[in-house]
């Protein structure tokens, strides 16, 4: 099976690991049909686990990769990759922004209804953090054609898999409020599924971009990594460590952090 993903062009094997996140999110909104309430230190350990993964990842697989293209292709270096990081953490900003913004609306109309307010709120809330995370995906499956250090099939596809773990509570984190305010439990798990729709498909644009254009690659590296490192301090740390045990949360960043690294460094 190993060998048959290998022998898939970078798109499509962006592509899969993207379903795989996909199906992680539908995994998690559907503990709606089981439970009521789900184990919330589960869930932060989860998140904690998932957060240092992700810092991991953003360096060894995002950020050292881009200095190094970017060197090899002449580039100042620095320049670019502070310039992508920046942007991709800009973005997320923006986007949290805006997100406020419908907020304030939705929140002075009292003749919307409130469900219907609720369930936009969680969905856009989500699934705008689920674009960048699925072209960080689409842009360390596409490196993969300039065979530089650090972008190997294994660091890609762990990072696919920190990206999914942290899908699973997102997923729940939909499915439930919504079942809780009168939702179906088939509806509320169609609207918490769909939050990961986004990924597949900014998965296929990051790869494209990077194997169409090999001059944004260190950009588009770097922006990837600047959008995660945003998301796992706004959303990640936060979250896991409001939990009553945070330092056994913390110490589950630490174990996703160390786990990544080996798997970058000494498999790659």
């Amino acid at each position: 099976m190993i060998n048959a993903f290998q022998s898939l062009s970078p798109v499509m094997q962006a592509l899969l690991a993207t379903i795989f996140t996909w199906g992680i999110t539908a995994l998690g909104a559907a503990i709606v049909f089981f439970f009521k309430k789900v184990n919330k230190t589960l869930m932060d350990a989860l998140l904690g686990f998932a957060a240092g993964v992700m810092i991991a990842a953003s360096f060894f697989s995002l950020i050292s990769p881009a200095i190094e293209m970017a060197n090899n292709l002449g580039m100042t270096s620095w320049l670019i990759v502070a310039i992508g990081f920046l942007a991709g953490g800009l973005l997320l900003f923006v986007g949290d922004k805006i997100y406020e913004l419908i907020q304030k609306k939705y929140g002075k109309n009292k003749n919307t209804n409130h469900s219907i307010k609720r369930c936009l709120m969680l969905i856009s809330s989500i699934t705008l953090h689920n674009i960048p995370e699925g072209l960080a995906i689409g842009v360390a499956f596409g490196s993969l054609a300039y065979n530089l250090n650090g972008t190997t099939l294994a660091a890609a596809m762990t990072l696919a898999l920190g990206i999914g773990l942290q899908n699973f509570p997102e997923g729940s984190a939909v499915s439930l409020p919504l079942r809780r305010e009168g939702f179906s439990r088939k509806k509320a798990f169609f609207y918490g599924q769909l939050s990961g729709i986004v990924e597949p498909i900014s998965a296929v644009i990051g790869a494209i971009l990077v194997l169409k254009i090999q001059t944004l690659l260190p950009f588009l590296l770097a922006f990837a990594a600047g959008a995660m490192i945003y998301v796992v301090i706004e959303e990640l740390i936060p979250e896991s460590q409001a939990n009553q045990k945070k330092d056994l949360m913390a110490f589950f960043t630490l174990f996703g952090f160390t786990l990544m690294m080996i798997l970058d460094v000494a498999l790659g």
